[in-house]
């Protein structure tokens, strides 16, 4: 099957090393049209270049709105059951985190209620926040497991998220993140802890094919640098690449240390200084920013956004929905976010949910970008420039949706 599509104004999205606050830097073409075939982008030029085929393709017109690539949210904790909307109250009135996790709350209460939960419960709930996520216009989401610490939640949580793509038309990619934090049954032994990830966990996540990338937390309160280069060698020895936590409460080096593994991303990065962000520049990994967490923590160190402009490195957004640290199951507020929160630029915030978010999952060379042999990804915007993505909050102006060029209903 063909599908043209006639596009008054559509965002390419791939012009990455441009920061000029201008329309060309969004990569417009205007007046253009492109082809599916097959699921893909098969052609992309002006409507009058458009070329002839051997059938008639059928034909969507978007009417003067705008046509961008799929959005992406490439770090989540989408599987988890449970919530912890008490605790939120508590820390309002003046109740510690360390006081709410010594009386079993924190993590360890999520932990409580995913080991509970039966697979089905923690697929229909997946599939509720997927579904939220897929009408903004997620066309990719991450999701990380992490909340079972134990062997045979941790897979539960994996086979849950690798499910999801059976029931919506969206893709999932899934992040093993067993090194989360330490489970009751190991307080006292982390290199216990980290040895049965390495030995037993991690194997059979890698012969079972249940995890696309392996994360995890290296932090004052998380694993040490020496925890997460054990994980590290294993992850690569199983040919899985790797992702981290970093710098988010303090600078352990942990954003350094996933440069040498040539890490897909490193994220959070409050606390990155100039070398780690010269590391990663040089070993290509994107820095993934997630201002949900910045936002609902109440946190003042922003990341080095100068810096990693500086040095050219990639930055993504993402929800890093989770029922802790953010609560929030929207990526176009945190395009929004990342604007007000960190001082990005519409153009930069755009690129940090699409093609960027694409790098940060291996992806680039699929999806991310309007571009011919990609995966046609798409969506539609009632929209008068793309930097209104970026403005405004709330108002609904996605009106149409191709998943792999077939069109999803939104409602």
């Amino acid at each position: 099957m063909t599908l043209t599509v006639n596009a008054e104004k559509l965002l390419l999205d791939v012009n990455i090393a441009s920061m000029a606050n201008n329309d060309q830097s969004y990569g417009i073409l205007e007046n253009a049209a492109l082809a599916i075939e097959n699921g893909k982008i098969s052609w992309i030029g002006a409507q009058g270049e458009l070329p002839q085929f051997s059938h008639a393709p059928a034909t969507e017109s978007m009417n003067g709105q705008w046509l961008t690539p799929g959005l992406i949210d490439c770090h989540t904790h989408l599987v988890f059951a449970g919530n912890r909307a008490d605790e939120f109250e508590q820390r309002l009135q003046g109740v510690s985190y360390a006081d709410i996790a010594a009386n079993g709350g924190g993590i360890q209460r999520t932990v409580t209620a995913t080991r509970a939960a039966s697979e089905t419960e923690l697929l229909d709930l997946a599939i509720q926040r997927a579904k939220t996520l897929l009408l903004q216009g997620v066309s990719c989401v991450e999701v990380k497991s992490g909340y079972g610490l134990d062997f045979e939640t941790e897979l539960k949580m994996l086979r849950v998220a690798r499910q999801l793509e059976k029931y919506l038309p969206m893709k999932v990619k899934t992040t093993f993140l067993g090194a989360h934090a330490l489970p009751p049954e190991y307080s006292s032994n982390p290199d216990g802890y980290v040895q049965m990830l390495c030995d037993d966990m991690l194997p059979q996540v890698a012969e079972q094919g249940l995890a696309d990338a392996v994360d995890v937390f290296c932090e004052s309160i998380g694993f040490t640098l020496e925890h997460t280069r054990r994980v590290f060698n294993k992850a690569q020895q199983l040919g899985l690449p790797v992702k981290l936590h970093a710098e988010q409460l303090t600078n352990m080096g942990g954003s350094a240390l996933a440069a040498s593994f040539n890490a897909l991303s490193v994220d959070h990065i409050e606390y990155l200084d100039e070398v780690g962000v010269q590391a990663i520049s040089e070993s290509g990994t994107v820095a993934t920013l997630l201002p949900g967490a910045f936002y609902y923590l109440k946190e003042t160190q922003k990341p080095p956004i100068d810096l990693l402009r500086q040095y050219k490195v990639p930055m993504a957004i993402a929800t890093d929905f989770n029922p802790g640290s953010s609560p929030i199951c929207n990526l176009p507020l945190m395009i929004n976010m990342a604007c007000t929160l960190f001082s990005l630029t519409p153009q930069e915030a755009l690129q940090g949910v699409t093609l960027n978010a694409a790098r940060a999952l291996g992806m680039d060379n699929q999806i991310g970008s309007i571009e011919v042999g990609k995966q046609a990804d798409l969506l539609c915007w009632d929209i008068s420039h793309p930097n209104q993505l970026a403005y405004q909050i709330g108002n609904h102006t996605l009106s149409k949706m191709w998943q792999n060029g077939v069109p999803v209903k939104l409602s």
